[in-house]
């Protein structure tokens, strides 16, 4: 009996020492997802947590586009959040603007390198931008980021900021790339100004459970459980006092309360297509969908810029309406 209870305890503890380990290691993978600084091991896994594998004629590419949109004459622009967070934007005003259009770049990205590609297009079709720097990146405040859960109050803000100096009298478009997509989907369903007249989304995820999820079964092969579920959120509670077991795009697509056009890459290695099929599915505005065969993850205006482009002419065109 004695020797019994020694081994029965002696597996308790194992048990409790891989428990432990399961809970640090989920601690260190939701800090590599909200927290502003990372941990230190993030810069040697940002690839592998990607699941990219861009080729070099790309990045090239992004990386000029993004330079040149950095130096850009923009108007800095700052205002205060709901919550009291410091917000950072930039807007690049068009020579004669027909509408604008609040930007939100992805996670630990920048406005001008997600958008540095397609700015001049915006530019040329008469689009004044707001490009935002995202609370907890960027010259923004805030020490999370928060996956669109509390950004997604955020675009409100920079939507009542825009009408409240006199861009009322224009169409305003949300526009988002990957963690930005997801956060304009969430803002669907939230009390829009009247002047909102569509949401552009690229490569948005479904949900932060789900991407984080896919990224840690499929990129970094580890369970991804209702007690590793549990345990994210807590911390997010904690972290960002807010649960995001309940957040998501599919059930915020059900109540849109304007159009929306969906784009994504059929290669995307970091946010699956399928994603964007169910929201696509989900959303009960009407709705455009732009796949392109062999994009990765952000990569679908580079790959097919004639296609995308005129996807965006005719959703400006047949949504554009002035107050």
């Amino acid at each position: 009996m004695k020797k019994f209870l020694t081994y029965t305890a002696a597996i308790t503890v194992g048990l409790g020492s891989v428990a432990a380990a399961g809970y640090v290691l989920t601690k260190s993978l939701v800090e590599v997802a909200l927290d502003r600084k990372p941990p230190r091991a993030f810069d040697s896994s940002k690839d592998l947590l990607a699941g990219t594998d861009y080729d070099e004629s790309f990045l090239n590419a992004m990386n000029s586009a993004s330079d040149a949109l950095a130096v850009r004459p923009c108007e800095l622009v700052e205002i205060t959040a709901s919550d009291g967070t410091r917000l950072v934007g930039h807007v690049r005003h068009a020579n004669t603007p027909k509408r604008v259009i609040v930007a939100m770049h992805g996670w630990r990205s920048s406005w001008h390198n997600d958008f540095g590609m397609i700015s001049d297009f915006f530019y040329d079709e008469g689009c004044t931008v707001l490009y935002a720097e995202q609370r907890g990146q960027g010259g923004s405040g805030g020490d999370y980021m928060g996956f669109g859960a509390i950004e997604r109050h955020d675009v409100i803000d920079w939507i009542n900021h825009l009408n409240s100096i006199g861009y009322s009298k224009y169409p305003i478009y949300l526009s988002g790339v990957s963690m930005g997509a997801s956060t304009v989907l969430l803002a669907s369903e939230l009390e829009l100004a009247d002047n909102v007249c569509g949401i552009m989304a690229d490569c948005g995820f479904t949900s932060p459970h789900a991407i984080w999820k896919h990224v840690m079964e499929k990129n970094l092969h580890l369970s991804y459980n209702a007690v590793v579920g549990a345990v994210v959120n807590d911390i997010c509670k904690r972290k960002i006092s807010a649960d995001v077991k309940d957040v998501s795009t599919v059930e915020a697509l059900k109540n849109a309360k304007v159009p929306v056009i969906f784009a994504h890459g059929t290669d995307d290695g970091f946010v699956p297509v399928q994603m964007t099929f169910e929201n696509y599915k989900a959303c009960s505005s009407p709705k455009r969908l732009l796949v392109v065969p062999g994009a990765d993850h952000g990569m679908s205006y580079y790959v097919d810029k004639q296609a995308y482009e005129k996807g965006i002419r005719e959703f400006f065109a047949d949504f554009d309406k002035k107050n």
